[in-house]
């Protein structure tokens, strides 16, 4: 069938929050509340249970020697984010009910009738992204729209998004498309687009994500990591120190005992 997935192309996001809009009215997920959160214009503040879609406004200095007059001295920055459906997952490798799987179309699922709240998957998750309801204590995320997927029907997100910043597809293609709009941004003179997640060798931590982003700054700006990992695969390597360590204490007490 085919890996499915999104490619975020942050320079055409226009913060329009059509996204965020119409995840939650298909998805039927309650609101954020209403209230002051000092953010700029961003009122749901990041991804959680009722946000699978968050729409980040991020202001930044003008980098010197672009600056236009009646600019001022600051831009934006606008991502749409969303759970990467990582290709290693750390919430599917930590849950312990099976409650999390791997759909036919390569996306991480939570199925909420198996999902018992211990929230494991919770600081498993190297992003942030999933989260538990106050309400029922389980935990929830994107799906993908895998409602929608088994119908052939795109995304609710990538389908309201009205500047083609959300792209659906299969993975393969959106690489190719991804990296000939890097590619064109270069020739534009944007040196500094590059793509985040988009394969195995850019994000070794996690193998890749399914959904991927073309970023023009540092990923810390956009409030991503820039080394994410799965925590199994770093307890791996700390097991495999922790063994060297020992050996090499091993044979340092033995010369230490055979030294006459």
């Amino acid at each position: 069938m085919g890996t499915k997935g999104f490619f975020t192309d942050t320079t055409l996001c226009i913060g329009c929050k059509a996204c965020e809009v119409a995840c939650k009215q298909w998805n039927q997920l309650p609101d954020d509340g209403f209230h002051f959160t000092g953010m700029s214009y961003d009122n749901t503040g990041h991804l959680g249970s009722s946000t699978w879609r968050h729409v980040g406004f991020v202001e930044r200095p003008v980098p010197l020697g672009t600056q236009t007059t009646g600019a001022g001295d600051f831009s934006w920055l606008m991502m749409s984010d969303v759970c990467k459906h990582c290709a290693r997952a750390g919430c599917l490798e930590s849950c312990p009910t099976g409650a999390i799987i791997r759909t036919e179309f390569d996306s991480v699922y939570v199925q909420p009738d198996v999902c018992n709240g211990c929230g494991y998957c919770i600081s498993a998750c190297p992003f942030g992204v999933i989260d538990r309801r106050e309400d029922d204590g389980r935990a929830w995320k994107c799906t993908l729209c895998y409602d929608r997927l088994r119908e052939d029907m795109v995304p609710a997100c990538a389908k309201h998004c009205p500047t083609a910043s959300i792209q659906f597809g299969e993975l393969t293609e959106l690489r190719v498309r991804a990296q000939q709009r890097v590619d064109e941004l270069h020739r534009r003179g944007m040196p500094e687009a590059y793509l985040y997640g988009h394969s195995p060798e850019a994000q070794p931590g996690t193998e890749g994500l399914n959904a991927f982003f073309l970023l023009a700054d540092r990923p810390e700006v956009y409030n991503l990591p820039p080394d994410p990992a799965v925590p199994t695969k770093r307890a791996r390597r700390s097991w495999a120190a922790l063994g060297a360590a020992a050996i090499g204490m091993a044979a340092l007490a033995i010369g230490t005992v055979l030294t006459p």
